[in-house]
């Protein structure tokens, strides 16, 4: 008998029992459980008692090394909880509340140790792994993480294909079982050299909608020195497994204990508008890591860009094939006579910001090099400091700052970040000498060096060297191409806007259906704000850029309401100023619209279908309200109550007018402006691919005789 219990306890020792751990939330919203069981550790959670992720395993594979995957024993559980109140540097709100409940297992296996960190919020999860100093576990290389996220479900997903080079897709709608098929079809919405890694993987951040109602939303949070995070689908399970962006080498990530992962994110409501509000992503990134912000300042511009994206004009100075900085004398070139960036064109565009209250003007194509970077064979194109011969930089940045504007530098780094590397200091010097305070870096083509991707440990790392290196010299960045955001602009807020999306840009390259603009506040604009470059008024482009027959897919007011429903602090005004000039009444709410806000609230929200929100302005008593929709008609009942009660305001609405469209009559709008308080009620109807855009100030005594807005 004494030798039976020998064996027993033995065989404990060899296959602990399951231990569970239960946390919930602090308004008890989520519940999340965690248990290891047979040596597998595992989490599910669920929301006001309804499953959103069934019991999903944790761990990784690693190279050369026996996996993360099982043979665990939990050794301890520590258990806390956190609330603050924080000011963002710029944002949708003054303040931010970070509240949660937290929960950190501490898992073992055969002597090496695995932190697994939970924080609980009422509006989604945060997980992230914790690798501490440790003999057994020092330097360590992934072969794959895998981390899961079991549906309950066959949902509808608003999805774009899993990529290594890109995330400028056209959002698919359809079920998670849908994807698989969906998939070749989705790819070509974008162009993109690369493949998608699986049959079945979608990028974050992943909407999805439950049929019982439940928003689901998937992302990452804080990405430092780490691949990015796609999702592989099994199609037959629902169950979602992380798939990290490879190097050169086929490796997903070097690691040196003492490290952590990013967090993995699961928001989750029955109120699509929860999950536009939610700070879950900013919350769970590091606190302002500056100690002086008050040199990153948001800001509205316009820009030398659409006329190139167009095909209006040209990027590149002359037709010569190819140059040699240092080497080709462009002061003996013949011009191609379509170079955007020339003093007499920049000039009129400065004119023009600065007549109209703008704060800058981007002008691409002002450097030497476009001409050899088609074939993106070389690591040298671009030193960023060489202007065209029609670029007068100091006399175009003196002419700016005489009438109250700057320049808005721009680096296109054709990919090749260890030449951007190499003249980064340089270029950002030459920036402080002319009074640059912002630049908008791009990240077009394969990445240099060859093999490595857009997504991968080591872009990444160099994405945020450009950030940290720009800090230093005072100097705000816009970057195009790199990783989807996931909340690093608190830490760092001179990361003032990104692209990482399908822009406005497409509208020029054969157009993008209504409904995107209704999906990306709820995927990509989660992890920080996005340079969409709205505001575009000539939707028909063959009647300015001969040979381009594309047409935007929106209607005028659709493309006013993207300043209020598009979050961003650095907004751009697209389009050409001769287009504005023949709109001026609708432009006047490019003109008076905020870029940094007190408040925001979405007063209507359904992924795919409409957007509304209503923001205040940074210290001023001003509202706006934006509302977009899909390819369908629709009236939007719309109610004013988040305006201060007792207090009367004007409204100017700027709407879709009856015989708007967006494929046949984009460019018609009404105007009209009547009294509104607290508790007005109104109706506004949307045009197909359509929306409205209203201007609210508090009353002044002139105003009494205006009626009320009905």
């Amino acid at each position: 008998m004494k030798r039976l219990l020998l064996i027993l306890a033995g065989l404990l020792v060899l296959r602990p029992l399951a231990a569970e751990e239960v946390l919930t939330s602090p308004g008890h919203l989520l519940t999340l459980t965690f248990d290891v069981a047979d040596g597998v550790p595992r989490y599910a959670l669920t929301y006001k008692d309804r499953a959103v992720v069934l019991p999903s395993r944790l761990g990784f594979e690693l190279k050369n090394a026996p996996s993360l995957l099982d043979g665990f024993t939990l050794r301890s559980a520590e258990r806390s909880s956190f609330d603050e109140t924080w000011e963002p540097v710029w944002g949708e709100t003054a303040t931010i509340r970070n509240h949660y409940n937290e929960l950190a297992v501490t898992l073992e296996q055969q002597g090496r140790v695995l932190i697994v960190r939970f924080r609980l919020y009422d509006d989604g999860l945060g997980l992230r792994y914790e690798f501490p100093e440790q003999p057994r576990l020092r330097h360590f290389t992934l072969r794959e993480e895998r981390t899961e996220f079991a549906m309950t479900g066959d949902h509808t997903a608003f999805w774009i294909p899993g990529n290594y080079y890109t995330q400028e897709f056209e959002y698919t709608v359809s079920k998670l079982s849908e994807i698989r098929r969906l998939l070749p079809e989705a790819m070509r919405t974008s162009g993109t050299p690369d493949g998608p890694f699986s049959p079945t993987g979608v990028q974050t951040s992943l909407q999805m909608k439950s049929d019982d109602g439940l928003y689901i939303n998937l992302h990452e949070a804080a990405l430092v020195d780490y691949p990015c995070m796609h999702l592989d689908l099994d199609d037959r399970t629902f169950v979602f497994r992380s798939h990290l962006t490879p190097d050169a080498r086929g490796d997903k990530g070097h690691l040196q204990a003492p490290c952590v992962t990013p967090w993995r994110t699961v928001m989750v409501s029955d109120d699509a508008r929860d999950i536009l509000a939610s700070n879950l992503i900013l919350n769970l990134n590091e606190p302002c890591a500056y100690e002086d912000t008050s040199w990153i300042k948001p800001a509205k511009y316009m820009g030398v860009w659409w006329e190139m994206i167009t095909g209006k004009s040209s990027w590149a100075y002359t037709s010569l094939p190819s140059v040699q900085l240092g080497k080709t004398d462009f002061s003996k070139c013949k011009p191609n006579g379509r170079h955007g960036a020339n003093n007499e064109n920049v000039k009129r565009v400065i004119d023009f910001a600065a007549e109209h209250g703008f704060d800058q003007v981007l002008v691409e194509g002002w450097n030497v090099g476009w001409e050899d970077w088609a074939g993106h064979q070389k690591d040298y194109v671009f030193d960023f400091v060489t202007p065209y011969p029609d670029f007068d930089i100091r006399m175009l940045n003196d002419y700016a700052h005489r009438k109250g504007i700057r320049l808005m530098m721009h680096h296109e780094t054709s990919s090749s970040t260890r030449n951007y590397e190499r003249h980064m200091d340089r270029a950002y010097r030459l920036m402080n000498e002319y009074g640059y305070t912002a630049v908008k870096s791009g990240y077009v083509g394969p990445i240099l060096p060859y093999g490595e991707h857009h997504y991968g440990q080591w872009c990444n790392n160099h994405y945020l060297y450009a950030v940290k290196k720009a800090a230093e010299y005072r100097i705000m960045v816009n970057a195009h191409e790199a990783t989807r955001p996931t909340g690093l602009c608190r830490t760092y807020p001179n990361l003032i806007g990104n692209e990482s999306a399908r822009g406005t840009e497409y509208q020029a390259f054969g157009g993008t259906r209504p409904h995107h603009v209704t999906i990306l506040p709820f995927t990509r604009l989660q992890g920080g704000p996005m340079d969409y470059t709205p505001g575009i008024f000539c939707m028909d482009i063959s009647t300015f850029a001969p040979g381009n027959r594309s047409k935007v897919n929106a209607t005028l007011c659709n493309q006013l309401a993207l300043y209020v429903t598009m979050y961003s602090p650095l907004q751009m005004a697209a389009d050409l100023p001769e287009h504005y000039e023949k709109y001026m009444d609708a432009f006047q709410f490019i003109k008076d619209v905020a870029v940094d806000w007190d408040d925001s609230r979405y007063l209507a929200a359904e992924p795919g279908a409409y957007i509304v929100a209503a923001r205040r302005a940074k210290g001023r008593s001003e509202w706006f309200v934006g509302g977009v929709t899909n390819e369908e008609a629709r009236t939007m009942e719309l109610a004013f109550d988040f305006l201060d009660p007792g207090r009367e305001y004007v409204a100017t609405l700027y709407a879709d007018a009856p015989d708007a469209d967006y494929a046949t009559n984009p460019e018609s709008y009404r105007i009209r402006s009547g009294r509104v308080d607290a508790r007005s009620r109104l109706s506004v109807w949307m045009a197909r691919g359509g929306g409205f855009a209203i201007s609210l100030r508090e009353t002044a005594p002139e105003d009494r005789r205006l009626r009320r807005l009905k």
